[in-house]
């Protein structure tokens, strides 16, 4: 079974660590790729830059944004989403730590489709894994490329 590309836009290499550990524990189907900001995360969406050969970086299937980094932080990135037909049709589950109301609003707001906050206990981590990929590589159907 091929597996889908999972982009994952975390700057902190701690959380990438545990939540590569987690899909592999989970028997994902998802090929976690990770990028540190959000400008690069818009050059993988792009195929711009370092990520132009898509044989070497294929395009997503879903993106697994950090609303707090560096250059370009999530909110940015959804800002962009909107407005860019690339974009707008990658499914986007924002993945922080934060709880805050305003951030929950705003990003569903700018057209989240997900909002969870970062589990700390390993095994919640990997239950929401499982879920997600139940769901997300399983059941929903993404846009379709035309030819």
């Amino acid at each position: 079974m091929p597996k889908h590309v999972l982009l994952v836009a975390e700057d902190n290499a701690v959380d990438a660590m545990l939540l590569e550990r987690a899909l592999r524990r989970a028997g994902s189907s998802f090929k976690m790729v990770r990028v540190s900001n959000g400008e690069e995360l818009i050059d993988y969406v792009q195929a711009r830059g370092p990520y132009e050969d898509r044989a070497q970086h294929p395009a997503p299937k879903m993106i697994l944004l950090d609303l707090k980094m560096p250059k370009k932080d999530g909110f940015a990135v959804l800002r962009w989403r909107q407005s860019t037909p690339a974009g707008c049709q990658l499914p986007v589950i924002v993945f922080s730590s934060s709880s805050l109301e305003q951030d929950i609003n705003q990003a569903y707001s700018l057209g989240a489709n997900s909002y969870v906050v970062k589990p700390t206990a390993p095994e919640r981590l990997e239950s929401m894994v499982k879920a997600m990929h139940e769901w997300w590589a399983g059941f929903n159907t993404t846009a379709l490329k035309s030819a």
